[in-house]
């Protein structure tokens, strides 16, 4: 018998790519509580699928690809939006939102290469990845409550500042990694 393929934490990785456009309709429209109800919702949706994929063993090889996927678009999507939309109280600054996107694109331009240089490899995520992740996640929180309860956050720019910091070391040390082989299993 095969594992099922839409297991509930498959389909709650779906819905958290599926809240990404429903966030950025929500921020370009200036409608920042709602947008923060949103970014709320999907991460607390990339919270429980990964608790119960591990739990009720339902851990699969599309959850395991979905996962990261959802959270760049989640992430992508909000920085954009929350750096380019005019009239915010708060925005992204625009050189935190490309080093991020920088970071992205290095990332699947390095993976790229080594799965056809040297064959099919899957490739985990790191501590410092994880962490990077983790700071832009707060850095997308901080300015959505920034701006949804009009509230001075004087702790924003020290976020900026080491999201920036986490996610210039993670790109290094995952191309470092990438180029010395320590990083990827072979699949074949």
């Amino acid at each position: 018998m095969t594992t099922p393929v839409f297991t509930l934490a498959n389909q709650l990785t779906i819905l958290r790519m599926g809240l990404a456009p429903l966030l950025v309709v929500l921020i370009l429209s200036r409608r920042m509580g709602w947008a923060l109800a949103a970014f709320v919702v999907a991460g607390l949706s990339d919270l429980f699928d990964g608790f119960i994929a591990r739990r009720s063993q339902q851990q699969t090889t599309l959850g395991a690809m979905l996962d990261p996927v959802a959270d760049k678009i989640l992430l992508t999507s909000t920085f954009v939006a929350l750096t380019w939309t005019s009239g915010l109280l708060a925005t992204i600054p625009t050189w935190l939102t490309v080093t991020t996107l920088s970071r992205d694109a290095i990332i699947v331009i390095t993976v790229s290469i080594v799965n056809l240089t040297v064959g099919r490899r899957v490739f985990y995520p790191s501590l410092l990845g994880k962490l990077s992740t983790g700071s832009q996640l707060l850095t997308v929180g901080a300015v959505l409550l920034v701006n949804a309860f009009s509230v001075d956050f004087p702790y924003l720019w020290p976020v900026f500042w080491a999201t920036l910091v986490l996610t210039v070391t993670s790109a290094v040390h995952y191309v470092f990694l990438a180029s010395t082989g320590r990083v990827g299993a072979d699949t074949t």
